[in-house]
């Protein structure tokens, strides 16, 4: 992290700072207000509700989970994560599921970046703190299926949910496959804090 900026875990106190990046770009990703990868739970329903108020309940039941990079008082930046029963509705899933050998207990499925703070490696802080977060609450794998870019063609951000492969190796993920027709799946271990065993975060 750089002196300005600071990784926050996303929590009743810091969601206003959330929300207040998401209704500056109007609910970004076409009104999804990161929402889109969320299941429904036993208490709520996703179609009951309003973007930010489901989002704010599945943070406050525990099962919404981000890094945010805050600037000041200021959210300027996000990487979702969570665990796959937290995060069930990630894009092609079923030729995921047919591949997957070795379930993660952690994955990552989205990032937003202020329009002010874009190309300055924000995305990247926000990546690491999610990293860190993992670590504090026990660490295990992490898949995530970032984008892989055709070199020299112009990709909008929209299309850049997740990130890139390129980020997500200089972080120390492996590229494992691809899955559709230009996501990949990117695994990495993150040890656990000393004295602490893995946990999965379902349970």
């Amino acid at each position: 992290m750089t002196a300005e900026h600071v990784i926050k875990p996303l929590t009743l106190e810091t969601f206003p700072g959330w929300l207040a990046l998401a209704e500056k770009h109007n609910g970004v990703w076409g009104g999804c207000y990161c929402s889109y990868f969320h299941g429904d739970t036993a208490d709520t329903v996703k179609r009951e509700y309003d973007g930010p108020t489901f989002k704010r309940r599945l943070v406050a039941e525990g099962v919404a989970h981000a890094a945010l990079v805050f600037e000041g008082d200021d959210a300027i930046a996000w990487c979702e994560y969570g665990s796959p029963a937290e995060l069930p509705n990630i894009y092609h899933r079923r030729q995921y599921d047919a591949g997957e050998t070795r379930p993660a207990p952690w994955r990552i499925t989205c990032f937003f970046v202020d329009r002010d703070n874009r190309r300055e490696g924000v995305a990247r802080e926000a990546l690491d703190g999610a990293l860190d977060l993992i670590r504090q609450a026990g660490g295990g794998e992490v898949v995530s299926f970032p984008n892989e870019l055709v070199p020299g063609k112009r990709t909008s951000s929209s299309f850049l949910h997740n990130g890139t492969r390129t980020m997500f190796e200089k972080a120390g993920f492996t590229f494992e496959r691809h899955i559709g027709k230009s996501k990949t799946v990117m695994r990495i271990t993150v040890p656990p804090p000393d004295g602490r065993a893995t946990v999965d975060p379902a349970r």
